[in-house]
């Protein structure tokens, strides 16, 4: 018999729409309240997204209006432009 080992999520990014390890993602959230936030820790409460860590996916999610469908809200251009703050200042962490 084969032992099988730990299963790894995957989630698909929402810019480039390919399969990855979760960890290796950022999840985009709609907290219960509505509000659209960068989950670093990947674990609150409410309907998330995942993108790759990369502005390039950010740009791809937000020109295929890819974040709309994944969190079924309208997102404000002004928390877009919060979001890729966020995400740039991730990036050079």
């Amino acid at each position: 018999m084969a032992v099988q080992g730990k299963r790894v999520p995957l989630r698909k990014c929402t810019g480039c729409q390919e399969m990855k390890n979760k960890k290796d993602m950022m999840r985009i959230l709609k907290t219960p309240e509505g509000e659209i936030v960068l989950d670093v820790t990947g674990r609150k409460n409410g309907r998330g997204a995942y993108l790759c860590r990369s502005l390039d996916c950010f740009e791809k999610a937000v020109k295929g209006r890819g974040l709309e469908r994944s969190l079924k809200a309208k997102v404000p251009e002004e928390t877009y432009e919060s979001l890729k703050k966020e995400i740039e200042a991730f990036e050079k962490r």
